[in-house]
């Protein structure tokens, strides 16, 4: 049986491409996105009573994956990057649908000309994404205490953090328009954004669009060093 799905809105996030973006949700809540809804669900009757809680399920679309091949195995980063299991055991983007979920945090809604905004915290997100619908987080319901995780029971532990001398002084002179930023990079630098088959001993030096920012990064020994933030 084929069905078909309308997008009710557009994430409109700091994440410019997939790398870096944390793999689950609230893992960087420093950074804030909004949720732009589209006519006709751009009324104000769609979202009423929505502000009265906190958290909200968010139910997407990956569009940067259609038309990829997905397959019936994965290997997890929280595996290592090896060790395979089935898709349906994991969160991969890449699923026979591919629709992905994600709990944020729900900070306000705005009310704009076009029509409401949902002002969110902790997205795992790409700028852009559809979504497909929204629901209302119950905690009594949602939140199951003795849900066990598997190979993701617990959060990732973080690794350490730190800028270089021209980074710092990067950072001074975009702290105007970026007062948060220092606080973003070490969130999203923290999870280890790298494929997971990289180890410490890792030479490579990497990129990291976010906002209209361009961060150039390495690893240094276990902790990722932040070289330069410049404009796009």
């Amino acid at each position: 049986m084929k069905t078909e799905t309308q997008t009710i809105g557009v994430i409109h996030s700091p994440f410019k491409e997939k790398f870096a973006v944390p793999r689950q949700p609230g893992l960087a809540n420093s950074i804030e996105s909004e949720l732009e809804m589209i006519p006709p669900f751009n009324q104000v009757d769609f979202v009423r009573g929505l502000e009265e809680f906190s958290h909200i399920w968010l139910i997407f679309l990956f569009h940067q994956n259609l038309g990829r091949n997905w397959h019936p195995t994965v290997r997890p980063p929280r595996l290592g990057g090896n060790k395979r299991v089935g898709v349906f055991a994991s969160r991969s983007p890449f699923r026979p649908n591919p629709f992905g979920l994600s709990a944020v945090e729900l900070v306000r809604i705005r009310y704009d000309q076009t029509g409401p905004v949902l002002v969110l915290r902790g997205t795992d997100l790409v700028d852009g994404t559809p979504i497909l619908d929204i629901k209302p987080y119950l905690p009594y319901s949602d939140a199951l205490t003795q849900a066990t995780g598997a190979f993701a029971g617990k959060r990732p532990d973080p690794i350490e953090v730190d800028f270089s001398a021209q980074a710092e002084t990067d950072l001074d002179a975009l702290k105007a328009d970026y007062p948060h930023l220092r606080q973003a990079i070490c969130e999203i630098l923290a999870l280890d954004p790298r494929p997971a088959y990289r180890g410490a001993q890792d030479a490579r030096s990497y990129g990291v669009r976010i906002f209209d920012l361009e961060l150039k990064w390495e690893m240094d020994g276990e902790t990722a060093r932040v070289l330069t933030i410049s404009s796009l």
